[in-house]
């Protein structure tokens, strides 16, 4: 495929079912993914979602970089079964200069190894994947704090539509049923802001509430 912004373009190798889910997820939301397997047939099934799917026996450097992994911003690594090969395409993932690279870890020694190389840990079944990929889409990898009970700690960058907005205008906890905790701005967080507050280019919020409803918050706000 051509060469093009990075950023905007994802990588999964292997499509069990975390891979899979994860590969729809950011195809869905309009990310141009590339998505391997050595299975023809879970290859065929994704290409519903991107015409990026390829059928790849041998995860050499010669293979990924004919597909187009080496243009990729982030590229996950779905086959955490297979501990060897899930170890050696990170690292080789890594060397062909992929900035963001996130693997799926079969357990906690498994994951050691991958942190040791540079890469991010994920421990998820196939509906975290969903989860993850929500978070890739938004910018906000990880960059959230999962509570019980569904409820979540997130960061979100404050865009078009809110800016110039105050906290009451928006009417986010009655309208989203999520509070706003915190504002960062100029690399300080203030916890003390009135509902008067007004958003300014370059601002982080810090909201809490049930996942689902930062969901629908972010759908709602996204440029």
């Amino acid at each position: 495929m051509k060469k093009q912004d990075s950023s905007a373009l994802f990588g999964v190798i292997g499509l069990g079912r975390f891979g899979s889910a994860l590969a729809r997820t950011l195809a869905e939301a309009g990310k141009e993914v590339i998505a391997v397997d050595c299975d023809e047939q879970k290859v065929k099934a994704i290409r519903k979602y991107t015409d990026y799917a390829f059928v790849v026996d041998d995860l050499s450097e010669e293979a990924l970089t004919e597909v187009g992994i080496q243009n990729c911003g982030t590229v996950g690594i779905c086959i955490g079964e297979q501990i060897d090969i899930s170890i050696l395409t990170s690292m080789l993932v890594l060397n062909m200069g992929v900035p963001h690279v996130i693997a799926k870890a079969s357990s906690v020694g498994h994951g050691e190894v991958l942190k040791r190389l540079g890469v991010t840990v994920v421990y998820p079944e196939a509906d975290m994947a969903v989860r993850i990929g929500k978070r890739l889409i938004s910018g906000n990898l990880l960059d959230y704090i999962a509570l019980e009970d569904g409820v979540e700690v997130q960061r979100i960058q404050v865009n078009g539509k809110m800016l110039n907005k105050s906290i009451r205008e928006l009417d986010i906890r009655r309208l989203y049923g999520i509070n706003i905790i915190a504002i960062e701005r100029d690399h300080r967080t203030d916890v003390e802001f009135s509902p008067e507050s007004r958003f300014q280019n370059g601002d982080t919020i810090l909201v809490i509430g049930k996942s689902e409803k930062i969901d629908r918050f972010e759908r709602a706000f996204q440029d």
